[in-house]
């Protein structure tokens, strides 16, 4: 069943965003139909206003509306730390941890050879650009346990170590609540690598 032109251009748009599929499009394309005109004015105006107020900060790169950060002007952070990510959720979800309390950088993606993505398309040269900080003294490895990450992160670990700054990658292993016996073979090979006394 085809739908009148406004709705199908709805239905369209929601079916570009990540995750969504046409069905969940549908879904969220009548759920905007179905509430009070001024929600939708608010709803249409947070998304032009976060993309009009939003940029990269020019240090972190993350996402920010004041330039520098709030992680990268505040006095209360170790300046002595970088946990480099490949994207802002990624920063948001070590935040909540609230262990880690040094400044980030934000890749903005990771080296992938097959998707055509180098070195030179995600952040490492404004991260090299860092080091020369002598304040600096570790960087953190936080990619994805993906190929792409663990690539990404071979890479930086080759062009800083040289640099006499240490370089250590997060840990990965079992999850907790989880299973050996559903834990594949990479999965328990990084456990045992990463394992510490008791």
């Amino acid at each position: 069943m085809d739908f009148i032109a406004p709705v199908s251009k709805l239905i369209d748009e929601f079916s570009k965003l990540p995750g969504i599929g046409r069905k969940t499009a549908q879904r969220l394309a009548f759920h905007v139909l179905s509430i009070r005109e001024d929600q939708a004015y608010n709803l249409a105006n947070a998304i032009v206003e976060a993309k009009r107020k939003t940029k990269f900060c020019s240090v972190c790169f993350n996402i920010t509306d004041v330039d520098p950060c709030l992680y990268c002007t505040s006095e209360k952070r170790d300046q002595t730390t970088i946990c480099v990510v490949e994207s802002a959720k990624d920063l948001l979800a070590i935040e909540k941890t609230r262990e880690y309390h040094g400044l980030y950088h934000v890749l903005h993606g990771a080296i992938s050879p097959m998707d055509g993505v180098g070195p030179d398309d995600i952040r490492i040269k404004e991260l090299i650009a860092r080091l020369n900080d002598p304040e600096i003294k570790e960087i953190i490895v936080a990619t994805n346990t993906t190929i792409e990450g663990e690539a990404t992160a071979m890479y930086i670990s080759r062009i800083v170590s040289p640099l006499g700054i240490d370089v250590s990658r997060i840990a990965h292993g079992i999850p907790i609540g989880g299973d050996l016996e559903y834990a594949d073979e990479v999965t328990l090979t990084k456990s045992l690598e990463g394992r510490r006394k008791l």
